[in-house]
Parts: structure tokens; C-alpha cells; sequence
């Protein structure tokens, strides 16, 4: 209500000052010797006037508590000379329902109370007009209305409540965090939204900046430990701060965050545990605690045993849930040996802060006493387990071993001894109950139960042990060795005295083969063997050793020789084998090369050597048998052939026709010209004809084709330079019966002519390889008959 007032006092004696509100509607000053002479002249005259306190902006007071309307100002024009001739209007924001104006006068209004955060100003528009003509005596103008702010907002805080943390132990001016409050009056007007920070509940701990709101500690060494939560409540008031000023609160939840400023402790100094003998390895004993005033991980706790009496036997772990430390049993205790065990336990912060070591060491040490409590405990045999082996067919009632269990308790009570039946349902096995020895209680047959597994039961008073007993059925000698195979042994002609020539080894039926022993010798009856011994290394194997030198297959390919294998079983077992020798022709360095009955007959003593010369003669003479035929053959050629100019010539004969007497259908050279031709009178080749030969028919009109085929053949072949540089004659002896091209030769003639004619080798030599390509492929292709060439 204060600053309201004040505002209003201001304001008043400004407009006093100011000799009223008045807005002249009146335009702009004319230049400089022009002027206006009364109303008559209208709104185009103008006249040279003294002009009031002119402006075009108005204030209203926001938040206008009075009964009547608010005045605003005046509007007013020059051409108004009182005698209510001018009338004044009003439009724009608000005008008729905010703003009202006097026609005559020009006052202005508010007609209610106006809110500046609603709106901070309207635009209204003004009209003076002639009150008879309704004839605009000014052009309209714009003015505004600005409503004047009062302090009527407090400062608020849009964020809060807030929160925040500081670790403890920190020093003063630490941050924590920062508050901001805004104010809705208008900041460019006087101190109304000019907000200013306070504490009003937080002191002496923390304090705030008046201008920023930031918030830091304000007392050192806050101990989270004594008090982790704080309440803070910031004020913000406007004004400056200033009296009667608007104010605004918030409040700040402030946590002191944890640091590892304090170690662990432990309750006591003394803890005393007991456990019993029969305790478990690996179980847990007992647990301590030390306790630690930090939370999280700086309240983790490492425990330690110092080494010493207990360190051995005991061990310890962290419950990482609630930080205890659980004793455990590393070996198992026994009150006869010892009844008790001191240590001491070391407990430390896992994660440490170099900024608080320096107050003091960071861990606590305690003292644990561990007393043994006696337990009745059932008897403890010597050993963990029993193997024992007895043979198959042992008498029964045969002791096979013995098992011992004690009573280690101090009472010493005695312990008796037992199978148990679900273990022996066949009663092989029977025991002393005092003694504890084992025996067989009938018969064993290893064929049927190699191995019996029993389980025998040591009894004190009511308690009683286990351990199992493995009984192994041994085999007795049952067969006896013989050769591991038949082996393959010989001797090379050329071996010399004292040379093995053959390793071999024995094996046997019985188990196990991994124990076996075989020793070999020869026979008594064998001993005055004058070619082979029989030699033991020892090792299970044994070799054939030559006594002579000089063996020859031509007086005995085959040598028989006995050797005795005996075995190391119980009893003993033992065999006669025999081995097979023969003797082979071998290298001088003793690598077989025969064995072979042939081999024999060869000349006795002839060397590698010998035998490669007498090869090589063998070679050379074929050589020249072979150069012979073919000079003899050169000679031939030259004689048949008409050109000797190319000592190269090849002559091919074709010397058989055909299969004999089977193939009796040769191919007919006339069926290439005419196919439909049928060759009705054919004739065996191997067969001379009786009849006599009829005279040769005339060669056939329409074998020009031919003609021209085989001059187009012969062009080609006169023209290609890849062909080889030497001529082919290829000469048939036989072309089938009925040619139209008639016989070559004259072993086809029934009758033998003399004066034949065979110049046609002149006349047709030179262009015989072109009519072996011609015919000699149509007749090798399509005549079943079987020819050889031999070619020089």
C-alpha cells in the first residue's frame, strides 16, 4: 500500500510540473512565411500558434484502487476555441470499454484497473472532427497509453525446492549449488524486480550471495558423521532489499556427501570361537566385525591374518553384504593334537583417501582364540584305499591282505571289521572281524571277474567308517608263447660267418602282455646245426645268426630252423617254432636282388659287372642287325622307285590283303562311283580262280568326277609348302575284285602274263602319294582287310 502510494504522489506532481496532460492534435509547424487565418479556412489554413507541452504518450497507474475513473489526459487541438464546436473521438485497443473520452473536453479515462504483466500498453488512435460538418478538423493520430508498473509481483523460485551435496570435511567458500528467483514487475522501472538473496535458516553452515544466489559452506570440517542433512531456506526480496520490498522463499536440501575420513574398528580386542574336530575343510568357524563410520565403498573392510599360529590352519573372507569377516578351515584340526589356536586379524579400508592418512593408521588389529572341541569319531583306516591281486584257482580260504583301522579318540574303543554284503553278493571274500584280514571263499575265475570291488566297514561302538577294497584275479599260465608272425627270412649267397639275418619276437595269450618276459634258444637236438644259431638279445626279441659263409641255391634253396620261445609265467610255458630260410641272390651290399628258381641256371660267379658287358654286346649286336635290314631295304627302294633324286622315299607295302579265308567280301573301289552297283560274282582272295581271266573292261565313260577330283587333289598337294619334303608310295597289292581302276599289280591274274605292260609306274610314280592320300585312306578305312606297313 506504501509503494502504491508513493507511485501515485510521483506521479502527481509530474503532471503538476508538467502543466497537465495534454496531447495537441495539431500537426507539424508550417515553413516559414506561411500561415493559417481561422477556422473559415479549415483544415487547409494555417497561422503561426504557441505551442503547449506536447507529447504522444500517456501513463495510467496499474493496479488503481480509487472509486472513480482514473484520469488519463487530454486531448486538445489549436482549432478548439472553447465554444464547443470540436468534438474529440477514440478507437484503437481498449477504446469504449478500457478508455473513455469526453467529445467536448478531450479528457481521457480508464475505466477499471489495469494490470501491467497483462498488458504493458495499448495503441489508440484520436480524431478531432467539426461537431455540425463531422468534417476532420486534424488528420488522425496514434498515440500510446503505457501502464505505469507498481511492485505488486514477489520474487518466486521456479526450481524448488532444491537439492544439493557437498563432500564433508570441506573447507569455507566451497561450492554447493546456486538458486535463482524471478520477478514479473518491470525491471526497466524503478527497483521492483532488483531481487536480492538472504539465508533465514542454513546459519552458520553455509551462506549465499546476495546478487547470484550461489550458495557455498560457510563453516569447516562438517562431519557427515554428526549430521549428514541440512535444511537451508533462501529468501529473494525486491526493492533491493529494501523496506517494503515483495519477498519470495526456498528451500535448499543439503546432504554432506561420504569420504573415507574414518577406519575401521573392531567391538572388542578379544575374540573367542569354538569348533569341533570333525569340522569340515573349506567350512566356516566363525565371524568378527569391524565396524567402519563411512558408508558405501568407503565402509568396505579388508580382513588379514597375521602370520603366525593360526595362519596355516585358518583363512579369512569378507562378506561383502554387511562387511563381516568369516573364518574358514584351511586343514582339518584334531583335538588329540592340538586343542587350541591364537591369531591375530588385521581390518583395513579397501579404498583409502591420502587426505585423511595422515590422521592416524587406517586399520585395527584383534586377537582370535580358536579351542578344538573333542567329537567322537569313527575309526580312520591307514589308507585311503586297498588294492590287493590273488590268482584264479586259488584254494580258498587263501589270505589275499589285510586292512587296518584306528580309533583315534583318546577312549581308544576297539574296532571291529566287516564286508559289506551289497558289495560281495556272491560271498567270494570273507574277513577276520578282528584282524581284518581278507581271504578268498571259493574258487576265483578270472575268465569270469577279472576284478571284484568290495567295501569293508570298520565299526566303533555306534560309528562306523568305509573303504573300498580292489581285488585283481590274476591269470595263471594257461598258454604258452609262440612267433609274433610267420616271418619271411633269407640268405644271400655272398653272407659271411656271424651275420643275423633276421630279427625276430614271440607273443602270448596270457595277460597281461605288458609284464611278459620270452627268452629263445634252439633245440638240444639243433645244437650241432653247422649253418644257423639262434641268438637272445634279451629284450623279447632274438635274431638268426649265420654260422658259415657259401651258401648256393643250386645245392639247397630251402633251410628249416627250430628255435624254443619259453615264457616267465607260472608256471612256465614254452613252444617250439620253426623259421624258413632261403637262399637269394643278393647286391654286395646285401639288398636282394632274386630269390627265383630261374636265377640258378645262370653261370655260377659271374659279377654285376660281367653281366652288363655280356647286356651291352647283346645291345650292340641287335643295333647292327637292325642297321643291316634297313640298308638292305634302302636298296630295294631304289631299284622300284623311277626318280632317285630323294634318297628319302618311303615305299609302304601292304603284304596282307585281309583275314585269310574268313574275308571273302573286299570293298570295291567301284562302289565310291557308283554305290548302286551290286557285285554279284566275288571271289576268295586266298583262292585263285580256276577260271581264266576275261579280257578288262573298259574303263567307265562317266569317271570324269574322279578325273577332276583326283587333279584337284594333286594341285593341292603340289602347292603346299608345310607337306614333308620327301615323297610316299604306298603300293596295294590288292584293290578287291571288280576296281574300275583295274589291278596295280599283277598277283590278282588268273593266268600268268609276261608281256604285260607295266609302264604305268612311269607314267603315275611321280604322283603316287597323292593316290596312297586318295585311295589308300578310302581303302584303309572302309576294307576289312588287316595290312602292315613297314615304313624306311
Amino acid at each position: 500500500i506504501h509503494a502504491q502510494q508513493l507511485n501515485c504522489l510521483l506521479l502527481f506532481l509530474w503532471i503538476l510540473v508538467d502543466e497537465g496532460s495534454v496531447f495537441s492534435l495539431r500537426p507539424p509547424l508550417p515553413p516559414l512565411g506561411r500561415s493559417r487565418t481561422g477556422r473559415e479556412n479549415g483544415a487547409a489554413g494555417f497561422q503561426r500558434v504557441k505551442r503547449g507541452w506536447v507529447w504522444n504518450q500517456f501513463f495510467v497507474l496499474e493496479e488503481y484502487m480509487g472509486s472513480d475513473p482514473q484520469y488519463v489526459g487530454k486531448l486538445h487541438t489549436d482549432l478548439d476555441q472553447g465554444d464547443s464546436a470540436v468534438k474529440y473521438t477514440l478507437s484503437g485497443d481498449g477504446a469504449g470499454s478500457i478508455f473513455t473520452i469526453d467529445q467536448t473536453t478531450g479528457d481521457i479515462h480508464a475505466l477499471r484497473s489495469l494490470d501491467r504483466e497483462e498488458k504493458p500498453y495499448y495503441t489508440l488512435r484520436a480524431q478531432a472532427v467539426d461537431i455540425n460538418t463531422n468534417r476532420p478538423l486534424e488528420p488522425e493520430s496514434e498515440f500510446v497509453i503505457k501502464v505505469q508498473d507498481i511492485n505488486d509481483n514477489e520474487p518466486k523460485f521456479l526450481e524448488g525446492p532444491y537439492r544439493a551435496s557437498v563432500p564433508e570435511m570441506s573447507p569455507v567458500g566451497t561450492y554447493v549449488t546456486q538458486v535463482t528467483a524471478t520477478d514479473a514487475d518491470d525491471p526497466t522501472y524503478g527497483n521492483s524486480a532488483r531481487v536480492v538473496y538472504s539465508i533465514l535458516h542454513g546459519q552458520p553452515y553455509f551462506s549465499v550471495d546476495p546478487k547470484t544466489g550461489v550458495i557455498k559452506t560457510a563453516l569447516p570440517n562438517m562431519d557427515r558423521e554428526v549430521k549428514e542433512q541440512y535444511q537451508v531456506l533462501i529468501q529473494a526480496k525486491d526493492m533491493g532489499g529494501q523496506l517494503g520490498g515483495l519477498a519470495g522463499t526456498t528451500t535448499v536440501n543439503i546432504t554432506l556427501s561420504d569420504v573415507n575420513d574414518n577406519p575401521p574398528r573392531f567391538s572388542k580386542s578379544f575374540f573367542h570361537l569354538r569348533v569341533p574336530e570333525s569340522s569340515a575343510v573349506g567350512s566356516a568357524v566363525g565371524r568378527i566385525k569391524a565396524h567402519d563410520l563411512d558408508i558405501g565403498k568407503n565402509a568396505e573392510v579388508e580382513y588379514t591374518i597375521v602370520p603366525g599360529d593360526g595362519g596355516a590352519m585358518f583363512d579369512i573372507t569378507t562378506n561383502e553384504h554387511n562387511q563381516e569377516g568369516i573364518i574358514i578351515l584351511k586343514r582339518p584340526l584334531d583335538f588329540e593334537t592340538k586343542k587350541a589356536y591364537t591369531f591375530k586379524v588385521d581390518a583395513s579400508n579397501a579404498h583409502l583417501d591420502p587426505r585423511f592418512q595422515s590422521f592416524g593408521a587406517f586399520k585395527d588389529t584383534a586377537t582370535v582364540k580358536i579351542n578344538v572341541l573333542d567329537v567322537d569319531e569313527p575309526p580312520v583306516f591307514n589308507k585311503p584305499s586297498y588294492v590287493m591281486d590273488v590268482y584264479e584257482d586259488t584254494p580258498a580260504g587263501t589270505i589275499i591282505g589285510a586292512v587296518t583301522a584306528q580309533d583315534l579318540d583318546a577312549s581308544s574303543s576297539p574296532v571291529r571289521y566287516s564286508i559289506d554284503w551289497k558289495s560281495d553278493l556272491d560271498s567270494y571274500f570273507d574277513i577276520d572281524p578282528v584282524e581284518g584280514t581278507i581271504s578268498t571263499n571259493e574258487l576265483l575265475d578270472r575268465e569270469s571277474i577279472a576284478q571284484h570291488n568290495i567295501s569293508i566297514v570298520a565299526t566303533k561302538l555306534i560309528l562306523t567308517s568305509r573303504v573300498a577294497v580292489t581285488v585283481h584275479v590274476l591269470d595263471i599260465n594257461e598258454f604258452p608263447p609262440e612267433l609274433a608272425s610267420p616271418y619271411e627270412t633269407f640268405v644271400c649267397e655272398n653272407a659271411k660267418a656271424g651275420q643275423v639275418i633276421q630279427t625276430f619276437s614271440a607273443r602270448d595269450q596270457d595277460l597281461p602282455t605288458s609284464g611278459q618276459q620270452f627268452s629263445f634258444k634252439s633245440p638240444k637236438e639243433d645244437v650241432k646245426n653247422k649253418n644257423f644259431t639262434i641268438r637272445d638279445f634279451g629284450n623279447n626279441t632274438a635274431g638268426i645268426v649265420t654260422k658259415r659263409g657259401g651258401f648256393r641255391r643250386r645245392l639247397q634253396e630251402i633251410y628249416f630252423l627250430p628255435v624254443v620261445i619259453e615264457d616267465n609265467g607260472y608256471p612256465p610255458k614254452s613252444s617250439t617254432g620253426t623259421l624258413t630260410i632261403r637262399v637269394c641272390g643278393c647286391e654286395s651290399d646285401g639288398s636282394l636282388l632274386t630269390c627265383s628258381a630261374e636265377a640258378i641256371f645262370l653261370p655260377v660267379g659271374l659279377s654285376t659287372g660281367a653281366l652288363i658287358a655280356i647286356l651291352l654286346c647283346i645291345i650292340i649286336l641287335l643295333v647292327i642287325v637292325v642297321l643291316y635290314v634297313g640298308l638292305r631295304r634302302q636298296k630295294k627302294k631304289e631299284t622300284l622307285m623311277s626318280s632317285k633324286e630323294d634318297i628319302r622315299d618311303n615305299v609302304i607295302h601292304y603284304d596282307d590283303e585281309g583275314g585269310g579265308e574268313e574275308d571273302t567280301h573286299a570293298f570295291d573301289m567301284g562302289t565310291l562311283r557308283n554305290p548302286k552297283v551290286v557285285k554279284e560274282n566275288l571271289y576268295r582272295r586266298d583262292v585263285k580262280p580256276e577260271l581264266k581271266r576275261g579280257p578288262r573292261p573298259p574303263v567307265s565313260q562317266d569317271s570324269a568326277d574322279i578325273r577332276d577330283f583326283i587333279n584337284q587333289r594333286l594341285k593341292e598337294h603340289d602347292v603346299d609348302n608345310s607337306a614333308p619334303p620327301y615323297d610316299s608310295l604306298a603300293t596295294y597289292a590288292y584293290e578287291g575284285n571288280g576296281s574300275v581302276a583295274e589291278s596295280l599289280s599283277s598277283i590278282d591274274s588268273l593266268a600268268l602274263d609276261l608281256e604285260e605292260d607295266y609302264d604305268y609306274l612311269n607314267e603315275w610314280g611321280p604322283r603316287f602319294k597323292t593316290l596312297a592320300g586318295i585311295f589308300g585312306e578310302q581303302s584303309e578305312t572302309q576294307s576289312d582287310s588287316t595290312t602292315t606297313e613297314n615304313t624306311h
